[in-house]
């Protein structure tokens, strides 16, 4: 029997209302509308295609949203200067640099230049290191914060499951780890440099797939029954985009996955506006 399907659109759809419901709230009860700055340096399509869709999904919630878009020759001083002026504005919860930056930006450094009480992204080191030591954090990292709701919201049990993750990203794999750690999963992550990755990967109660290489993880690799959450997003040749999973194939193996599109990658906008929002509320005092 084919896997169920993960319907990320639908349980981002159900997750926004909530937040559009707490946005409403904020408003009335405080007087506070959440709001997002976003500084865009260059002209990658995926990044535009990304903040446009962000602007969208803030412009639904009721969350003020405002973005500055920064030609790619900019100076990184230009950058961290404009990072600062979301930092004292007040009128500003949350802030996002769009990554990647190019490549004559330090983007450490940059990143350093967010706050951690309006680290929308949570990528500041304090709020890794909180991760990592208590399990949870004022702000978590959208992509993994995001793939793990799925997880919840579709019922998959967590709690003593074997997870394994292929990546080992900042970005997406190990704060996925610290997240299924917190969640009492026992997890294992895996790389290029893993030997037999396909007998590791078929241990797998939850198999995350975050390396980044299209179709990677075929049927061979999954256990019957597994879930598999898909977090690559690769466009293929003849312009598909496709996952790090060889959708087809390991449909027919697992037992609960994510397609792409329409998996994770709703989750994440959707996470990075549930962090605006609680950062408008903690400055609010109402959290």
């Amino acid at each position: 029997m084919p896997a169920e399907i993960i319907d990320g659109t639908a349980i981002a759809k159900q997750i926004r209302e909530e937040i559009k419901d707490r946005v409403d709230g904020l408003v009335r009860d405080h007087g506070v509308r959440p709001g997002l700055g976003v500084v865009l340096v260059g002209e990658d399509p995926a990044s535009r295609s990304y903040v446009s869709m962000k602007e969208k999904a803030c412009e639904k919630a009721g969350i003020y949203s405002v973005e500055v878009h920064i030609p790619a020759d900019t100076p990184q001083q230009t950058i961290m200067d404009q990072v600062r002026a979301y930092a004292e504005d007040g009128k500003i919860h949350g802030i996002l640099v769009q990554l990647p930056l190019p490549d004559h930006v330090n983007e450490r450094e940059v990143l350093l230049c967010v706050p951690p009480e309006k680290d929308a992204d949570g990528f500041h080191p304090l709020l890794v290191g909180e991760l990592w030591t208590q399990g949870v954090a004022p702000f978590m990292p959208c992509t993994p914060y995001g793939a793990l709701e799925l997880l919840k919201r579709s019922g998959v049990p967590l709690v003593g499951a074997r997870a394994v993750i292929v990546g080992r990203s900042n970005i997406v794999g190990k704060p996925m780890g610290a997240l299924l750690l917190k969640e009492h999963c026992t997890v294992t992550f895996c790389h290029s440099r893993t030997k037999d990755l396909p007998g590791v990967c078929r241990e797998a109660d939850i198999l995350v797939a975050a390396i980044g290489r299209a179709q990677m993880i075929t049927a061979d690799y999954i256990r019957p029954g597994a879930t598999v959450i898909d977090v690559g997003i690769n466009r293929t040749d003849d312009g598909r985009l496709v996952g790090d999973v060889d959708f087809e194939s390991a449909k027919e193996v697992a037992g609960k996955i994510t397609p792409v599109p329409g998996g994770v990658g709703p989750m994440t906008i959707t996470m990075l506006l549930y962090n605006t929002v609680n950062a408008a509320a903690r400055k609010a005092g109402v959290l």
